[in-house]
């Protein structure tokens, strides 16, 4: 059995565990990472804080990206390695995210480890395909990294920490490097799949905006 497995395990019983917890207070200052709650010394909580969703969909999602990025790395690299980049990647880019938010503000979630994750798949197996996404995972991860630049730049708000997903997607490129000898031409293959996925997107809406009938 893939130890990725346990990773998504572990998220959704913690998860779980802190949703049945009625005084979420304990769960806030116990469980969920701040620059408050680590520097009163409960650094444990840069840990325990990766595997705490919101909700349930927060939950379903994560899941959902973890699961084909960490098996995807755990084919290529195996188990130990992903490992070692879901923890370092998560637990650096929360204590790196003090740096852009306020020592208050509660973190909780696995998504920076796995931008990391995501990162690293990258510049090692762009072009495995997921039948999940109907895409090529290199695709799917510099989808998402662009989007949360884009979250970024035009701060959006909302309860999403997108600068701490960026920070774990920045953590992964040398990591990437690292494992890949190919890492400059797998760069290079996703870049081109993204430009081929923005110019069949932009050709199919300007095709269906001619060909769909105008109002009567």
């Amino acid at each position: 059995m893939k130890k990725n497995y346990l990773l998504i395990l572990l998220c959704i019983l913690v998860s779980v565990f802190a949703w049945t917890i009625e005084d979420q207070n304990i769960v806030k200052q116990f469980l969920m990472f701040s620059g408050d709650n680590f520097f009163e010394g409960k650094v444990w909580t840069s840990v325990t804080a990766l595997f705490v969703h919101g909700d349930l969909t927060h939950l379903i999602g994560n899941m959902f990206f973890l699961y084909v990025f960490g098996n995807t790395l755990e084919d290529v690299v195996g188990a130990k390695k992903t490992m070692a980049v879901f923890f370092f990647g998560g637990i650096s880019s929360f204590l790196l995210s003090l740096l852009f938010y306020q020592p208050d503000i509660l973190m909780i979630g696995a998504s920076a480890a796995i931008f990391t994750l995501t990162a690293v798949v990258m510049l090692t197996k762009p072009l495995k395909f997921s039948m999940l996404f109907m895409l090529p995972v290199g695709l799917v991860a510099i989808i998402y990294f662009v989007y949360n630049l884009i979250a970024v730049y035009y701060e959006v708000g909302g309860n999403v920490a997108y600068a701490s997903h960026i920070i774990g997607f920045i953590l992964g490129i040398p990591f990437g490097m690292a494992l890949s000898p190919k890492w400059a031409r797998n760069l290079l293959i996703t870049m081109a799949l993204l430009i081929l996925y923005v110019a069949v997107t932009l050709a199919l809406r300007t095709f269906f905006s001619f060909s769909l009938p105008g109002p009567f």
